[in-house]
C-alpha cells in the first residue's frame, strides 16, 4: 500500500482535479450572481455579486458572510468564468487582473500545486515542505516532453532550454528571481540535478566500447557539477530571519555541452556577495555557515593548527552559537569537506582555507584603546595579533605599525600617521571583508578551474542566474540601488524578449498589429542610473564624487538632486523632515535612498600597508590573494581626498584603480550581453510567508512580491495586444452551439468556419484577430463568450427537459390506456368462457381443434422438400468455390518461398555492412581518444602562449603609462612657466578690474530699477513666447513622426543584425564541425602514436625549460617594471609562428575535404570489395604522406621555439640596460619636479587670493543669471504642459466625435427598427427581455452622462479655485510692490536696521514654503484631473463596447422581426376562415335572439318590479343613518346610543324579513327566466362553443398584442428621446470640456506669470525689507482679526434674531394647521347628508390632510435649516459650545417624538377614514370613542408644542429646565405608548365585531338559500300530485264509460304530460306498450255491432 501511494502522491502535486474545474453547479453560480472581485483588507480581494449600481459607486453583497458594502467602480475587477480556475497559464485568462492572478494562485497552492505559468513566467511559490515531485521517476516523465503536454515543473522549463539548445544551436539561460526565502537556490539546485540527469555522458554512452577511465572521468564531471553547490552554500549562505538558508550572493552558472548534447563542463560567475556579514549580524541571524560548521566540526589537531577558540569568544560573531533546527553543523562540515575532496581541492589548499576563516574571526578580537592625553589607538595587548600573523604569515611588529602609524604619501614624501580608535577599528574591519571576499572569489575561481575541462568543446551553454529579486525597505542604501538596478535591467530584457516573441507569434500567424518595444519603458529609469554624461547618472556622479577634495555624502546628493532634479523618475524628498535623501520610481514602485556611506562602500577603501604586508606574506596561498596590491584604494588617496588639491590624488595611478560601482556596472553589462546573446526562461520565486508555515499565503505579501517581479509587468504587456489565444478545432467545438446554422453541412476548413461563426456572432473588427492556425482575442472576450454559451446551454437543457417529461407522460399516459383495454379484453374472454364452460358443443370443439392440424402435413413435406433442393444447390456452389480457394493458396505459398530466399540473402548482405559499420565505429572512437589527447596538449599550449601574451601586454601598459606620466609632468612645468606670466598679467588686470568692479556696484542701482522695466516688458513678451511655443509645438510633433520613422528604421537595421548574429552562430557551429572533420582524420592515422609520445616527452622537457625561463623573467619582471619597448619582436616571431599554424591547418582542412569525398565514395561502392581495396590502399598511401607532414611540422616547432629563447635572452639584456638609464632620467625629474612643485604652491595661493575676490564681484551677477534662468525654465515648463494638453485634448475630441458617430448609427438603425416593429404580434417574450436589457444600458449610459456631469462641475470647482488663488497672488504681489516702494523711501532715511532683515527672511522663507506648498496642491491637482481624463478615456472605450453589443441585439430583433411576419401571414389567413364561421353563426344566432326577446321582457318587468324593492329599501336605510346622524350630538351619554342601536336593529331584522319575502318573489321570477334561457342556450351551444372560444382567444391575444405593441412604441420613442438629450448632453460636455481646458490653459498661465512675479520681488524683498515693515504688517493683522471678529459677532446676532424669527413663524402655522384640525373635526361631527356626501367629505380631509402633511415637512424643514444655523453659531461662539451641544441633541430627542405622534396622528386618520367608510351607519359609538381619543391625542400634541416652544427657551437659559423638558418628553412617551394600546385594543374589538356581523349574515344568507329549496321542493310536489289527482280523475271518467280504451287514453296522457315536463315515473314503458298491443287487440272487434 505504501509504495502504491507512493506513486500516486506525485500526481496531485502536478495535475489539476478537471472534475472540480468543470463543475456544472459552480458555472451555474457564476452566471446567475454577476460575481466580480472587490478589494478586501483581509484576503486581498474578495468574491462578491452585484446587486444594484448607484452611478459611480456599486452595491456588493459579499459571496462569504452575504454582508452588503457600497464600493466605488473602479475598485471592482472582473471575475473569470470557472472554466479557467486553476489554470495552468495565467495568460489564458480571459479576464487579465490583479485579483484573479492571485486567486489562482491562491487555489493552486491550496491545492498543492506550487508551479504556475503566466506568459513567458514560470512562478514557483515556496511550500515550506518536502514534496514528492523532484525524484528520477518525475524526471523521466518530463524527459523529451514538450511544455504544454506536461504540467508547470521546474523541470518542464529545463527540458523546453535544452532542447531549444540542441535543436536551434542556440545558448539558453534560466533566470531564478525573487526575494530572500523565495526558493531561488533550492529551484537552481533541481535545474541541475535535471540537467545532470538528462545530460550525463557516461550514461548515454554506456553502450559503446568506451575506455573505462574515460567514462569515470565524464562521470565524475556531473557530479562534480551537484557537489560545486555545497561548498558554495557554506561559503556564500547565511541564516537570516526570513530563511535558515539564505544565500547572500548572486550566481550565474555556465553548463557548457557538446554537439551531442553532452556535459563537457561549467562555470560559475558571482555577484555582490554581502561581505559586512563577516563582521556583523542582525538579532536571531548568522554569519556565514562556514564559520559555525568549522568551530563545532573541527578536530582537536586542526582547533591547535587552527587556533580555534568557542563560540562567544569571537567578536564578529554577534549573537553566538545560533542552532539552525533540523541541521547539525558538524555533519555539514565534514559534507562540505568530502565535496571539497570530489572537486580534487588538495589537502594544503583546504587547510589554507579553513586558517583565512580563523583569521577573518581573529581580527574581530583585535583591541584597541586610547590614549589618556591625545587621540591616538594603541594595542594594549598583541596576542590576538600575534595569533593573526601566525595564521597569515606576517610579522607581529610590522602588522601592529602598519595598524596604529601607517606610512602615508604626502606629495613626494612618505610619513607616518597616528590612527584614532575609530580609525584603527574601521580598518581592522575592512581587512577582514576584503580578506573574506578575497578567499571566495578563490574558491569560486578553483571550482571554475575544477569544473571547466574543455573550452573548444563547448557548442552551447545553459546558463543560470540566481540573484536577489527587487528590494523595497523603509530606507534603501548603495546594496539595494545595485540589486534593483540589476532587476530594471532583468525585466527590461523580459520586456524585450516578450514583445519579440509577440511580434513572431502576430507575424507567424499574420496578424496586422502595431508593434510596440515594451523594454524601452524601463529605458529612463536605467539611464537615470547608469547614464555616463549627458547628464550624469547616479552611479557616474558618485563615481565623480569619489575622486572631489573634501567630498562627502551631502554633497553627492546635492549633486544629485542638481543633475537630476527635473528627471521625470526622479523624485525629490518631500518633506525636510523625510529620512530619504532622494526618490526613484522603479517599475516596481516608489524606492526611497538613504545615501549614509555611499563614498566609502563604493571606494572600498584598505590600509595599503597592512595589505602589502599580506602580499609579501610567507604563506603562499595569502599571498596570492593580496596579489592585486595596485589596485585597491589606500589611505593615502583618502587622506588626499580631505587635504590635497583636486586632481592630485588620482594621477600617481591612473587607469588602476576602479569603485565598486564600476566593477558591477562592468559584471552586469557582461552578463547582461551574454543573456541578450542566450534565449531566456523566467523562473518567479515567491514566498508565501514570513513565518515559514507551510499551507498558508498571505495576499497583501504575494501581490508585492508579483509588483517586483514584474508578474504583473508582463500581464500589462499581454493587456495591450491579444492575450486569449484558441486554436480554430477548440473554438469551433466550444462556441458552435452560439451560432446553430452558421456552417453547413459538411467539410469546412477550420479557418473558414470560425469566420463564419464570428460573423454570425457580429463581434466588433477589434475585438478579435483570426491568424493562420488560431483566433487572437481582446481581454474580456472569452468571458463574455461564456456568458452567452452558458445562457444557451440552459435554455436547451430546459428545453430538452421539458421534451423529455412530455415523452416521459405521453408513455405513461398510453400505457395506461393499453392497461385499460387489456382490462376489457380479459373481462369479455372471462365473462365468454364463464358462459360457454358448461355447454357441450364447446367442449367438442376444444377436443376437435388440435386434430384439425393432420391435414397441413402433406404441406409442410412439400416446403422441406423445396428447401432441400435449394440446400443442395447452395452446396454445390459453395464446393466450387473452395476449389478455386485451394488454387490461389498454393499461388501464394509459392510465392512466399520465393520472397522469403530474396530475405535471406538481403539478410547476409545487411550482416556483412552491419559488421563493416561495426568495425568503422571502432576504429572512428579510437582515433577520438587520440583527437581528445591531441586537443588537451594544443589547448596547454594555446594557453601557455596567451599567458605570455597576456604578461607582454602588461609590460607594455606599464610603460605605456610611464611614458604618459613623463609627459604629463613636462606638460605641467610648462604649463606651470606659463601660467607664472600670465598670472603677473592677471594681477595687473585684477586691480584694474577692481576699480571698474567699484563703478559698476553704482551701476548695478541704476540696473535694479531698471530691471523693474525689463520685468514689464519680460510679461509682454511672454505672450510672444507663448505664440511662437505653439509654433514650436506643431514643429515639435512633425519632428516626432521623423523621430517614429527613424526609430522604424533602428528597428529593421536591429533586426538584420540578429539576423547576421544568427549567420555567425552558424558559421560558428559550421567551423566547429570542420574541427570534428579534422580529428576525424588525425583519428585515422594509427601509426602517428609513437612519434607523438616521443614529441610530448621533448615538449615536457621544453615546458620545463620554459618554466625555469619563466622564473628568471618574473624576477626581471621586478626589476623592470617600467621600460620593456623590444617585445615587439617576439611579438613578430608568434605572429610568424601563428601563420605557420594556420598553414598546417588548411593543409588539414584539405585533407579532410578529401576524406569526406572518400567517405562518399565508400558509401557508394560498398557492394563491390574490389573497390574497397583500392581505397583502402589509397588511404594507406594518404596516411603516409600526412605523417610525413606532420614530423615535418614538429621540426619546424622546434626550431621555431629554438629562435625564440635566443631572441627572449637578447631582449631581457638590452631592457635591463635601458631601465638603468629610466632610472637616472628619473631622478633627474623628480628634482626638477620638486622645485616647480614649491613655486606652482606660491602661485596657487596667490591665485586663491584673487579668486576671492572675483568671486565676490561675481556673486552678485550670478544671482541675477540665475533668477533669469529660473524665469525662462518656467517658461519652458509651461510651454511643455501646455502642449502636453493640447495634445491631450485633440485625442479627447477624436473619441468623442467617433462615439457621436457610432451613436448616430445606432439611432438610424433604432429608427428603421420603429418603422419595422408595426408588423411584430408574436414572440413577444424574447423582445421584452431585449428591451429589459436595453433599457439596462441605457440607465448606464445616463448615470455615466450624469458621472461626467459631476466632473464638469468638479473641474469647474477647481477652475474657480485657481482663479482664486491666482487673484490673491495678485493682491500679494500688489501688496508687494507697495511695499517695495516704500521700502525704497526708507532706504534713503536710516540704513542702520540690517538685524531685522535677517528675521524678515525667515518670515519670507517661510511663506516661500507656503506658496510650495499651494504649487504642489495643485499640481496635485492637476494630476487628479489628468486621471480624470484617463478614466473618461477608460469610460469612452467601455461606452463603444456597449455600443457594438447594442448592435448585436438590433441585429437580433431584426432576425426576430423577419420571422414575426411569416407568423402574422399565418395568422391572418386563420382569422379570415374564423370571420367567415363567425358570420355564420352570427345569421343563425339573430334568428334565435328574436324568440329569445319575448322572453326577457318578461324577465325585464321581474327585474323593475325587483329594482323598485330595492330602492325602498334603500330609502328606509337613508331614513335609518338620518335617524341615526340626528341623533348624534358631541354631548350625549352611550346608554341613549345603545337604546338607539336597539330599535335600529329590530327594523333592521324587520326590513330583512320584508326583504327575504321580495327575494323570494324574485328568486320565482328567476326560475322562470331560467327556464326559457335553457332552451335558448341549448339552440345556441351547439354553433357558439368552438366559435365563441377562437374568437375570446384571438381577442385576447390580439389585444395584448396591440398593447405590447403600443408599449414598444412608447418606449422606442422614449429611447429616441433619451438618445438625443444624451447626444445633446455629450456635445455640451464637449464643449463645456474645451471651455475648461482653456479656462486651465488661461489659469496656468496666470499662475505661472504670478510665480515669476512673486519669486522676483521676494528675491527683491530680501534685500530691501527692515523691521518696520514687521511693525505695521503685525498691526494690520490685528486690526484685520479685530475686524473679522466684531463681522463674526454681528452675524452670529443676525443669525440668533432669524432663529427666533423662524420659531415665531413656525408656530403660528401649528396654530393655524390646529385650527383647520378642529374645523375638521366639526366638518366631519356635522356630516349627515348620506353615504356620497361622506365619501366626497371624505377624499376632501385626504386632501386636507395632505396638505397638512406638506406644511408639517416643511415645518421639519423649517425646523432643519434652524438646526444647520444653529450648529454654525455653535463653531463660532467658543464659550457656549457645551451648552449648545447637549441643546441641540435634546431638541432632535423633542422633534423625533413629535414626529412619532405626528405618524401616528396619521395612521389613526387612515383608519378613522376607514371605520366611516365601513361601519358608520352601525358603529358611530365606537367611532365617537375613538374621535374624543384623537381629540384628547390632538391635545397632548398641542401640550407638547407648547412644552417644546418652552423647551426651546429653557434651552437657551439654563441646563435644569432642560432635563425636566427631557422627563415630560419621557412622559408623553408613554403616554402615547398607553393610546397605541388602547388604539389597537379598539381595532381589535372593531374587527370581532366585524366577523360576528359577517357571521350572521352568512347565517341569514344560508337560512334563506334552505327555505328556497323548501319552497321548490314543495311547488314540485304540488304539481305532481295535482297532475296525478288530474290523471286519477280522468282515469276514472273512462272507467265507467269502457275499461281497455279508458285504459290506453290514460297511457297516452300520461306520455303527453312527461314531455311537457312533469317527472313521472317511465319504467314501465314496455309492459304498458304491451298492455296497449293486447287492448288493441281486443277493441278492434267493439265496433261491429254499432
Amino acid at each position: 500500500m505504501s509504495h502504491r501511494s507512493g506513486q500516486e502522491d506525485p500526481e496531485r502535486y502536478l495535475f489539476v482535479d478537471r472534475a472540480v474545474v468543470y463543475n456544472p453547479a459552480t458555472q451555474a453560480d457564476w452566471t446567475a450572481k454577476k460575481l466580480v472581485w472587490v478589494p478586501s483588507e483581509r484576503h486581498g480581494f474578495e468574491a462578491a455579486s452585484i446587486r444594484e449600481e448607484r452611478g459611480e459607486e456599486v452595491l456588493v453583497e459579499l459571496a462569504e458572510n452575504g454582508k452588503k458594502v457600497v464600493i466605488n467602480k473602479d475598485d471592482i475587477q472582473k471575475m473569470n468564468p470557472p472554466k479557467f480556475s486553476k489554470v495552468e497559464d495565467m495568460a489564458e485568462l480571459t479576464c487579465l487582473n490583479e485579483a484573479s492572478v492571485l486567486h489562482n494562485l491562491k487555489d493552486r497552492y491550496y491545492s498543492g500545486l506550487i508551479y504556475t505559468y503566466s506568459g513567458l513566467f514560470c512562478v514557483v511559490i515556496n511550500p515550506y515542505k518536502n514534496l514528492p515531485i523532484y525524484s528520477e521517476n518525475i524526471i523521466e516523465m518530463y524527459r523529451g516532453k514538450k511544455r504544454h503536454e506536461m504540467p508547470p515543473h521546474i523541470y518542464a522549463i529545463s527540458e523546453s532550454a535544452y532542447r531549444c539548445m540542441l535543436q536551434d544551436r542556440e545558448d539558453q539561460s534560466i533566470l531564478c528571481t525573487g526575494e530572500s526565502g523565495a526558493g531561488k537556490t533550492e529551484n537552481t539546485k533541481k535545474v541541475i540535478q535535471y540537467l545532470a540527469h538528462v545530460a550525463s555522458s557516461h550514461k548515454g554512452r554506456k553502450d559503446q566500447n568506451i575506455p573505462q577511465k574515460l567514462a569515470l572521468f565524464h562521470g565524475e564531471l556531473e557530479r562534480q557539477l551537484l557537489q560545486a553547490n555545497p561548498i558554495l552554500e557554506s561559503f556564500g549562505n547565511a541564516k537570516t530571519v526570513k530563511n535558515d538558508n539564505s544565500s547572500r550572493f548572486g550566481k550565474f552558472i555556465r553548463i557548457n555541452f557538446d554537439v551531442t548534447g553532452y556535459i563537457v563542463g561549467a562555470n560559475i560567475e558571482t555577484y555582490l556577495l554581502e561581505k559586512s556579514r563577516a563582521i556583523r549580524q542582525a538579532k536571531d541571524e548568522r554569519t556565514f555557515h562556514i564559520f559555525y560548521r568549522l568551530l563545532a566540526g573541527a578536530g582537536e589537531h586542526l582547533r591547535t593548527d587552527l587556533l580555534l577558540e568557542g563560540f562567544n569568544n569571537y567578536r564578529f560573531l554577534s549573537n553566538g552559537n545560533i542552532p539552525i533546527p533540523g541541521q547539525q553543523d558538524k555533519d555539514n562540515f565534514q559534507e562540505t569537506l568530502d565535496a571539497m575532496h570530489i572537486m580534487s581541492f588538495s589537502h594544503d589548499e583546504i587547510v589554507c582555507m579553513l586558517k583565512v576563516v580563523s583569521a577573518v574571526l581573529q581580527f574581530g578580537n583585535i583591541v584597541f584603546k586610547k590614549e589618556r592625553n591625545t587621540d591616538q589607538a594603541s594595542m594594549p595587548e598583541n596576542t590576538v595579533a600575534q595569533k593573526l600573523c601566525h595564521l597569515l604569515g606576517m610579522n607581529v611588529m610590522e602588522f601592529t605599525r602598519a595598524i596604529l602609524t601607517p606610512r602615508i604619501k604626502v606629495g613626494r614624501d612618505y610619513v607616518q600617521k597616528a590612527q584614532t580608535k575609530e580609525q584603527a577599528d574601521f580598518a581592522v574591519e575592512a581587512l577582514a571583508k576584503a580578506t573574506y571576499e578575497r578567499l571566495f572569489r578563490w574558491l569560486v575561481h578553483r571550482i571554475n578551474k575544477a569544473l571547466d575541462r574543455t573550452k573548444r568543446q563547448g557548442a552551447s551553454f545553459i546558463g543560470i542566474l540566481d540573484i536577489a529579486g527587487f528590494e523595497i525597505f523603509e530606507l534603501n542604501s548603495f546594496e539595494q540601488l545595485c540589486i534593483n538596478y540589476t532587476n530594471e535591467k532583468l525585466q527590461q530584457l523580459f520586456n524585450h524578449t516578450m514583445f519579440i516573441l509577440e511580434q513572431e507569434e502576430y507575424q507567424r500567424e499574420g496578424i496586422e498589429w502595431s508593434f510596440i518595444d515594451f523594454g524601452l519603458d524601463l529605458q529612463p529609469c536605467i539611464d537615470l542610473i547608469e547614464r555616463p554624461t549627458n547628464p550624469p547618472g547616479i552611479l557616474a556622479l558618485l563615481d565623480e564624487e569619489c575622486w572631489f577634495p573634501k567630498a562627502t555624502d551631502k554633497t553627492f546628493i546635492d549633486k544629485v538632486l542638481q543633475e537630476q532634479g527635473t528627471h521625470t523618475k526622479f523624485q525629490k524628498p518631500r518633506q525636510l523632515k523625510d529620512k530619504a535623501d532622494f526618490c526613484i520610481i522603479h517599475y516596481a514602485g516608489r524606492v526611497d535612498y538613504k545615501a549614509d556611506e555611499w563614498l566609502m562602500k563604493n571606494m572600498d577603501p584598505l590600509n595599503d600597508n597592512v595589505a602589502t604586508l599580506l602580499h609579501q606574506s610567507t604563506d603562499k596561498f595569502v599571498a596570492e590573494l593580496w596579489k592585486d596590491v595596485d589596485r585597491i584604494v589606500g589611505l593615502d588617496q583618502v587622506a588626499g581626498m580631505n587635504e590635497t588639491a583636486f586632481g592630485a590624488a588620482y594621477k600617481t595611478k591612473k587607469g588602476m584603480f576602479r569603485t565598486v560601482g564600476q566593477l558591477y556596472k562592468e559584471q552586469l553589462s557582461k552578463l547582461m550581453a551574454t543573456l541578450r546573446n542566450t534565449n531566456p526562461n523566467f523562473v518567479r520565486c515567491i514566498i508565501p510567508n514570513h513565518e515559514k508555515r507551510a499551507g498558508k499565503l498571505d495576499p497583501h505579501l504575494v501581490l508585492d512580491q508579483l509588483r517586483c517581479n514584474g508578474v504583473l509587468e508582463g500581464i500589462r504587456i499581454c493587456r495591450q495586444g491579444f492575450p486569449n489565444r484558441i486554436v480554430f478545432q477548440e473554438f469551433r467545438q466550444r462556441y458552435e452551439i452560439l451560432t446553430p446554422n452558421a456552417i453547413p453541412k459538411g467539410f469546412m476548413d477550420g479557418k473558414q468556419a470560425c469566420e463564419r461563426m464570428i460573423r454570425a456572432l457580429e463581434l466588433d473588427g477589434n475585438l478579435f484577430r483570426i491568424g493562420q492556425s488560431k483566433i487572437f482575442f481582446r481581454a474580456g472576450v472569452l468571458a463574455h463568450l461564456e456568458e452567452e454559451r452558458d445562457l444557451k446551454i440552459t435554455d436547451i437543457i430546459i428545453y430538452f427537459q421539458a421534451v423529455c417529461r412530455g415523452y416521459l407522460a405521453r408513455k405513461a399516459f398510453a400505457k395506461k390506456q393499453q392497461q385499460l383495454s387489456a382490462l376489457k379484453v380479459l373481462q369479455r374472454n372471462c365473462a365468454a368462457y364463464l358462459k360457454l364452460r358448461h355447454w357441450q358443443w364447446w367442449r367438442l370443439f376444444t377436443k376437435v381443434k388440435p386434430l384439425l392440424q393432420v391435414t397441413r402435413q402433406e404441406e409442410e413435406m412439400q416446403a422441406k422438400d423445396e428447401e432441400l433442393v435449394k440446400v443442395k444447390e447452395k452446396q454445390t456452389k459453395v464446393e466450387g468455390e473452395l476449389v478455386e480457394m485451394e488454387r490461389k493458396h498454393q499461388q501464394l505459398l509459392e510465392e512466399k518461398n520465393i520472397l522469403a530466399e530474396q530475405l535471406q540473402a538481403e539478410t547476409e548482405l545487411f550482416a556483412e555492412a552491419e559488421e563493416m559499420r561495426a568495425r568503422l565505429a571502432s576504429k572512428k572512437q579510437e582515433l577520438e581518444e587520440i583527437l581528445h589527447d591531441l586537443e588537451s596538449r594544443l589547448e596547454e599550449e594555446e594557453e601557455r602562449s596567451q599567458s605570455l601574451q597576456n604578461e607582454k601586454k602588461k609590460m607594455q601598459s606599464h610603460i605605456q603609462d610611464l611614458e604618459e606620466q613623463l609627459d604629463e609632468e613636462e606638460a605641467g612645468r610648462q604649463k606651470l612657466q606659463l601660467e607664472k606670466v600670465t598670472t603677473e598679467a592677471k594681477l595687473k588686470k585684477y586691480e584694474e578690474d577692481i576699480l571698474l568692479l567699484e563703478d559698476q556696484n553704482s551701476k548695478f542701482l541704476k540696473e535694479k530699477k531698471l530691471l523693474d522695466d525689463r520685468i514689464n516688458e519680460m510679461t509682454s513678451s511672454l505672450a510672444e513666447e507663448e505664440e511662437k511655443a505653439k509654433n514650436l509645438g506643431k514643429i515639435k510633433n512633425k519632428q516626432e513622426m521623423m523621430m517614429v520613422d527613424l526609430e522604424e528604421r533602428l528597428k529593421k537595421e536591429e533586426k538584420t543584425r540578429q539576423e547576421l548574429e544568427k549567420a555567425k552562430r552558424k558559421l560558428d557551429g559550421e567551423t566547429s564541425d570542420f574541427q570534428d572533420q579534422i580529428a576525424e582524420l588525425q583519428a585515422q592515422t594509427e601509426e602517428m602514436k609513437l612519434q607523438l609520445a616521443k614529441k610530448e616527452d621533448e615538449q615536457q622537457m621544453i615546458h620545463s625549460r620554459v618554466e625555469d625561463e619563466v622564473g628568471h623573467k618574473n624576477n626581471a619582471l621586478k626589476q623592470v617594471r617600467e621600460m620593456q619597448a623590444q617585445l615587439s619582436e617576439v611579438q613578430e616571431d608568434l605572429e610568424s609562428e601563428k601563420q605557420a599554424r594556420n598553414k598546417a591547418e588548411k593543409l588539414k582542412r584539405d585533407l579532410s575535404e578529401e576524406l569526406e569525398a572518400l567517405k562518399t565514395e565508400l558509401e557508394d561502392t560498398l557492394d563491390t570489395t574490389a573497390a574497397q581495396q583500392e581505397l583502402r590502399t589509397k588511404r594507406e598511401q594518404e596516411v603516409a604522406e600526412l605523417k610525413k607532414t606532420i614530423e615535418e611540422e614538429a621540426k619546424n616547432h622546434e626550431s621555431q621555439i629554438q629562435e625564440m629563447r635566443q631572441r627572449h635572452g637578447t631582449a631581457l639584456e638590452e631592457l635591463s640596460e635601458q631601465l638603468e638609464q629610466a632610472k637616472r632620467f628619473k631622478a633627474n625629474l623628480e628634482k626638477t619636479k620638486q622645485s616647480q612643485e614649491s613655486a606652482n604652491k606660491e602661485l596657487a595661493s596667490e591665485v586663491k587670493s584673487l579668486q576671492q575676490a572675483k568671486m565676490e564681484s561675481e556673486h552678485k551677477r550670478k544671482k541675477l543669471e540665475a533668477q533669469l534662468q529660473e524665469f525662462m525654465a518656467r517658461v519652458t515648463e509651461g510651454e511643455r504642459a501646455k502642449g502636453e494638453l493640447a495634445d491631450r485634448t485633440h485625442k479627447l475630441q477624436t473619441e468623442l466625435d467617433n462615439v457621436s458617430t457610432i451613436l448616430e448609427d445606432s439611432e438610424r438603425k433604432g429608427i428603421k427598427m420603429a418603422k419595422d416593429v408595426t408588423g411584430l404580434e408574436s414572440q413577444l417574450q424574447d423582445t421584452q427581455e431585449l428591451l429589459q436589457e436595453e433599457t439596462r444600458q441605457k440607465l448606464n449610459l445616463s448615470s455615466r452622462i450624469r458621472q461626467l456631469e459631476e466632473e464638469k462641475n468638479s473641474l469647474q470647482e477647481q477652475q474657480e479655485e485657481d482663479e482664486e488663488a491666482r487673484k490673491n497672488l495678485e493682491k500679494q504681489t500688489l501688496t508687494l510692490q507697495a511695499q517695495l516702494s516704500d521700502s525704497k523711501k526708507k532706504l534713503e532715511d536710516d540704513v542702520g536696521t540690517i538685524e531685522g532683515l535677517e528675521e524678515m527672511k525667515k518670515k519670507l522663507q517661510k511663506d516661500l514654503e507656503l506658496t510650495s506648498q499651494r504649487l504642489e496642491e495643485k499640481t496635485i491637482g492637476f494630476e487628479k484631473m489628468e486621471k480624470t481624463k484617463t478614466r473618461l478615456q477608460q469610460e469612452l472605450d467601455d461606452l463603444t463596447v456597449d455600443l457594438d453589443h447594442q448592435r448585436q441585439i438590433v441585429s437580433g430583433l431584426e432576425k426576430k422581426q423577419k420571422k414575426f411576419d411569416q407568423m402574422l401571414a399565418e395568422e391572418k389567413s386563420i382569422s379570415a376562415r374564423y370571420a367567415e364561421e363567425r358570420d355564420r353563426a352570427e345569421a343563425e344566432a339573430r334568428e334565435k335572439e328574436t324568440k329569445a326577446l319575448s322572453m326577457t321582457r318578461a324577465l325585464d318587468e321581474a327585474l323593475e318590479a325587483k329594482e323598485e324593492l330595492e330602492r325602498i329599501n334603500k330609502q328606509l336605510r337613508a331614513e335609518m343613518e338620518d335617524l341615526m346622524s340626528s341623533k348624534d350630538d358631541v354631548g350625549k351619554n352611550v346608554h341613549e346610543l345603545e337604546k338607539s342601536k336597539r330599535t335600529l336593529e329590530q327594523q333592521l331584522e324587520e326590513m330583512k324579513t320584508q326583504l327575504e319575502e321580495l327575494e323570494d318573489e324574485l328568486q320565482a321570477t328567476e326560475d322562470a327566466k331560467l327556464r326559457l334561457e335553457v332552451n335558448m342556450q341549448a339552440m345556441k351551444a351547439q354553433y357558439e362553443r368552438d366559435l365563441q372560444g377562437r374568437d375570446d382567444q384571438n381577442d385576447e391575444k390580439k389585444r395584448a398584442l396591440v398593447k405590447q405593441v403600443r408599449e414598444m412604441e412608447a418606449e422606442l420613442e422614449d429611447e429616441r428621446k433619451q438618445r438625443g438629450l444624451a447626444v445633446a448632453a455629450k456635445k455640451k460636455l464637449e464643449m463645456d470640456l474645451k471651455d475648461i481646458e482653456s479656462h486651465i490653459e488661461g489659469a496656468n498661465k496666470a499662475r505661472d506669470e504670478a510665480i515669476k512675479q512673486l519669486r522676483k520681488l521676494q528675491a527683491q524683498m530680501k534685500d530691501y525689507q527692515r523691521e518696520l515693515e514687521d511693525a505695521r504688517a503685525s498691526r494690520d493683522d490685528i486690526f484685520a482679526i479685530s475686524k473679522e471678529n466684531e463681522k463674526k459677532l454681528k452675524s452670529l446676532e443676525a443669525e440668533i434674531v432669524q432663529l427666533h424669527e423662524d420659531l415665531a413663524a413656525s408656530e403660528r402655522g401649528r396654530r393655524h394647521a390646529e385650527q383647520e384640525r378642529d374645523e375638521l373635526q366639526d366638518e366631519i361631527s356635522n356630516s349627515t347628508s348620506g353615504k356620497s356626501a361622506l365619501m366626497d367629505e371624505k377624499r376632501r380631509l385626504e386632501a386636507r390632510i395632505a396638505q397638512l402633511e406638506e406644511e408639517l415637512e416643511e415645518e421639519q424643514g423649517n425646523m432643519e435649516l434652524l438646526n444647520d444655523r444653529f450648529r454654525k453659531t455653535t463653531m463660532q461662539v467658543d464659550t457656549l459650545t457645551t451648552e449648545l451641544s447637549a441643546e441641540r441633541s435634546t431638541a432632535q430627542k423633542s422633534e423625533n417624538a413629535r414626529q412619532q405622534l405626528e405618524r401616528q396622528n396619521k395612521e389613526l386618520r387612515a383608519k378613522l377614514g376607514e371605520l366611516e367608510g365601513s361601519v358608520k351607519s352601525r358603529f358611530k359609538a365606537s367611532i365617537t370613542a375613538l374621535e374624543a381619543k384623537i381629540a384628547q391625542l390632538e391635545e397632548q400634541l398641542e401640550q407638547e408644542a407648547k412644552e417644546r416652544a418652552a423647551a426651546n427657551k429653557i434651552v437657551r437659559r439654563t441646563e435644569k429646565k432642560l432635563k425636566e423638558i427631557c422627563m415630560q418628553v419621557e412622559d408623553e412617551r408613554r403616554h402615547a405608548d398607553q393610546f397605541k394600546e388602547q388604539v389597537e385594543k379598539a381595532n381589535s374589538r372593531m374587527k370581532q365585531l366585524k366577523r360576528q356581523l359577517e357571521e350572521a349574515e352568512e347565517e341569514a344568507t344560508r337560512a334563506n338559500a334552505s327555505r328556497r329549496k323548501l319552497q321548490r321542493e314543495l311547488d314540485d310536489a304540488t304539481e305532481a300530485s295535482e297532475g296525478l289527482s288530474r290523471e286519477v280523475h280522468t282515469l276514472k271518467n273512462r272507467l265507467r264509460r269502457g275499461g281497455p280504451i279508458s285504459f290506453s287514453s290514460t297511457r297516452s296522457g300520461r306520455r303527453q304530460l312527461q314531455v311537457e315536463g312533469t317527472s313521472l315515473d317511465l319504467v314501465s314503458d314496455d309492459e304498458l306498450e304491451n298492455k296497449i298491443t293486447d287492448n288493441n287487440a281486443n277493441e278492434t272487434p267493439a265496433p261491429q255491432p254499432e
